[in-house]
């Protein structure tokens, strides 16, 4: 494969991986760790993300359980996810806190399916930016390096394969979440 097409592959693989990160912490009602990956606690005076600080599992499927390494974080830790916007209310029991998602209404869910399909578009937009740049230095390199016409050509056919296929992905992606979210 070319280095240029490499260089896309590679640069629209991490616009993937972002959007992934980015469904990941979307709400769906169930419970799952890495809606707390953006959480930060302010301890001894310094922002700290959440999962330095505790353990986080799924014990049931609606509740989140944040176990502190140090018991004297409970309260900063609470104050750390009611800061967030997951809109959540810590319950601490005995040096844990116990996360409960309530069950989202159709409404709720409605707009996560919204919100969902417009990241899943940011993310076409970021995977077809990728292509343009590419598409210019495909051009640059041409005209710099006389390839010829078939060249050029192979060059942009290959391009346009490899974003059809992301694009694809994003598609395969944003049904998946959005089946996801829309179960009860």
């Amino acid at each position: 494969m070319d280095s240029i097409i490499q260089s896309a592959d590679e640069k629209m693989k991490k616009s993937i991986d972002a959007l992934k990160k980015t469904f990941a912490s979307v709400r769906t009602g169930r419970a799952n760790p890495s809606l707390l990956d953006h959480v930060v606690v302010e301890y001894y005076g310094t922002v700290v993300p959440l999962k330095q600080l505790a353990n986080i599992s799924v014990p049931e499927p609606r509740t989140i359980l944040v176990q502190p390494y140090d018991k004297g974080s409970v309260k900063d830790i609470e104050k750390g996810i009611q800061k967030s916007d997951l809109g959540l209310n810590p319950n601490s029991e005995g040096g844990v806190i116990r996360l409960n998602l309530p069950q989202p209404t159709e409404e709720r869910r409605s707009e996560l399916v919204k919100h969902v399909k417009k990241e899943a578009e940011v993310g076409k937009v970021s995977i077809r930016n990728i292509r343009k740049d590419v598409l210019m230095d495909i051009k640059t390199r041409s005209e710099a390096e006389k390839w010829s016409e078939d060249k050029k050509k192979n060059e942009e056919t290959e391009l346009q394969k490899l974003t059809d296929k992301f694009v694809a992905e994003i598609d395969k992606l944003l049904t998946t979440k959005e089946a996801e979210i829309m179960a009860i």
